[in-house]
């Protein structure tokens, strides 16, 4: 059956693009275009309450029934669980790889996307915001060096979805004032995964919606107000 994925060409929405390509499940992938506020739509907000992509509605879930999940880091070990792949089953490689994956969900993406904002989105200049999240950025990138030059993947020999979580996050480090010049292992570990065909499948998944940068009105959406209200 087809799994119904309400997303965006953005690093989380990637996450899931590409767990489904690399697992071979069927799904129909529908648009939430975040600039124009459909993450604020009553039907959206029904499956991700949290008003963010990327969200599924599986039609074939747990004992047959229909199952919707929001939150990428949730979606990734729910498809991996209901494949058997990607997610070791039991045991400390199971724990390996998803501790890496609370790294990216709670770390990675967060101080990545700061860095984002202040470097590239932010209305006003605020050099201490720059700085702040340029310099988490590279801490971080550091971390996953130095992981990625004990193992040759996150969890450990095998590509697993704390490997997909992060990789997404990863594809623009000049826009994170990331110098990666001295990070062999990342530099190794990226371009390996950038070769998998389902990661190329995966990141073109949408990739004609988006148009680059925001207008103003885009911008009062993505971090004004609207932000705020209840619904």
């Amino acid at each position: 059956m087809t799994i119904d994925v309400y997303s965006w060409p953005t690093p989380n929405g990637h996450k899931v693009h590409i767990a489904l390509e690399e697992l071979g499940l069927d799904y129909a992938a529908h648009p939430v275009d975040i600039g124009q506020g459909d993450q604020f739509k009553p039907e959206f907000l029904k499956i991700s309450p949290n008003n963010r992509i990327p969200a599924i509605v599986d039609p074939d879930g747990p004992d047959g029934r229909p199952l919707s999940v929001f939150e990428s880091g949730a979606i990734l070990i729910y498809l991996a669980e209901k494949t058997g792949k990607l997610l070791p089953s039991s045991g400390a490689a199971r724990y390996g790889v998803l501790q890496w994956l609370m790294w990216q969900m709670g770390g990675l993406g967060p101080m990545l996307g700061q860095a984002h904002h202040f470097l590239q989105y932010a209305p006003e200049d605020v050099p201490y915001g720059k700085t702040r999240y340029a310099n988490e950025s590279q801490r971080l990138y550091n971390v996953l060096d130095k992981r990625l030059g004990e193992a040759r993947f996150l969890g450990g020999d095998d590509y697993t979805i704390a490997d997909i979580a992060a990789w997404p996050w990863t594809r623009r480090p000049d826009r994170q004032n990331v110098d990666i010049s001295g990070l062999p292992n990342y530099r190794r570990w990226f371009a390996e995964i950038e070769a998998r065909p389902a990661v190329q499948r995966g990141v073109e998944v949408l990739a004609g919606t988006r148009k680059e940068g925001f207008d103003e009105k885009e911008r009062e959406i993505l971090f004004g107000s609207a932000q705020l209200e209840r619904r």
